[in-house]
C-alpha cells in the first residue's frame, strides 16, 4: 500500500520522498506463517532514528505515510521526542482518513485485516496479487485486546485465516473510491504539516 500511495503522494504535492520502511510493529499478526514485525521500542526509534539524520542537513517536517492500523503505537512515542527537539512529525490515521468513503461502500459488519475494504483496495492497487477464489469471511467476536489468534481456545479475535472481516464483498471499484479518498486525506495532511510552526 506504501508504494502505492507513494507516488500517488509525489505527483500532487511539492515533498521529498525517503525510502520506504518495509517493517514496523504489527503485534497481530504475530501467530501467522510469514509474520515479520518490530518490538514497540525497536520501531519507534527507527522512524526517531531516520527522522534525526534527515534533519541534520535542514528538513524539520516528516510525514510518514503510514498504512498500519496498530504502527501509531510507536509512531505517536517517535513524535513526542522528535517535537522536543524541533522536529515535526506526523503520519497518516489509516482508520480516519478513508473513513468517510468507507462509510459509503461497505457491507461488512466488522473487520479491519484483509477484510472487504483492505481487499478491495488491493483489487484496485495490485489486482495479480489477489485470489478471490480464497476470499473468506471471518469475522469472529473478540475476546480480548482484538489480537487476532489461530487458536480457538485463546483469547483474542479467533481467525484461522487471518482475515478480520468479509473479503468476499470486495471489488475494484470499492478500492479504487477509498483509494483515492485516502490519497485526498493524506495531501490534506501534507499540506497540514507544512504550514504547522517550528519551535
Amino acid at each position: 500500500m506504501a508504494q502505492y500511495f507513494t507516488p500517488q503522494v509525489l505527483t500532487k504535492a511539492d515533498v521529498v520522498i525517503a525510502p520506504t520502511v518495509n517493517c514496523s510493529y504489527y503485534p497481530a499478526f504475530a501467530e501467522y506463517p510469514g509474520w515479520t514485525g518490530l518490538r514497540l521500542e525497536t520501531a519507534r526509534a527507527l522512524i526517531v532514528d531516520i527522522c534525526r539524520g534527515l534533519a541534520r542537513f535542514g528538513p524539520k517536517r516528516f510525514y510518514v505515510l503510514n498504512t498500519g492500523v496498530s504502527t501509531p503505537r510507536a509512531l505517536k512515542p517517535a513524535a513526542e521526542i522528535l517535537g522536543a527537539e524541533g522536529i515535526v512529525l506526523r503520519y497518516t490515521d489509516v482508520p480516519r482518513v478513508g473513513a468517510a468513503a468507507e462509510a459509503k461502500i461497505k457491507q461488512q459488519k466488522n473487520g479491519t485485516h484483509a477484510d472487504e475494504i483492505e481487499t478491495s483496495l488491493m483489487l484496485h492497487i495490485a489486482p495479480k496479487t489477489v485470489d478471490m477464489k480464497k476470499a473468506v469471511k471471518d469475522d469472529a467476536p473478540t475476546t480480548a485486546a482484538g489480537l487476532l489468534t489461530r487458536d480457538p481456545n485463546k483469547a483474542g479475535r479467533y481467525s484461522p485465516s487471518g482475515v478480520f472481516g468479509h473479503a468476499t464483498l470486495a471489488t475494484r471499484a470499492k478500492g479504487e473510491a477509498v483509494a483515492k479518498a485516502m490519497t485526498d486525506g493524506m495531501l490534506a495532511e501534507i499540506e497540514a504539516l507544512r504550514a504547522s510552526p517550528l519551535k
